[in-house]
């Protein structure tokens, strides 16, 4: 099972941006999609978006083009681009990877956003 960690969360000013980083233990040429999902204090996890291994792309529709998601797979990374962030955008972010069915998660990485 792959090993997924996360990094790039941050406390930032309403209207800030920050990039995400999920990198993996392994190539992640093999796997059939990747993305990220968040979670907010006393909400359930929800998705934010997803990349196919051919580079399709999908997000949820709260996201309305403030983010943008991405793979090198030459360093095995997968991106989540945030911005024009805003309170509401505050939880953790975790990123995840579908290999065959199986799914695999990281342990998370905290985006707060102050008003």
């Amino acid at each position: 099972q792959v090993q997924l960690v996360e990094s790039g969360g941050d406390l930032v000013q309403a209207g800030g941006s920050l990039r995400l980083s999920c990198a993996a233990s392994e190539s992640i040429l093999p796997l059939t999609a990747m993305g990220w999902y968040r979670q907010a204090p006393g909400k359930q996890r929800e998705f934010v978006a997803r990349i196919s291994a051919r580079g399709l792309t999908h997000y949820a529709d709260f996201v309305k083009a403030r983010f943008t998601i991405s793979r090198d797979n030459a360093k095995n990374t997968l991106y989540l681009w945030l911005n024009s962030l805003n309170p509401e955008d505050t939880a953790g972010y975790y990123c995840y990877a579908n290999q065959g069915g199986e799914i695999s998660w990281g342990q998370g990485t905290q985006v707060t956003v102050s008003s």
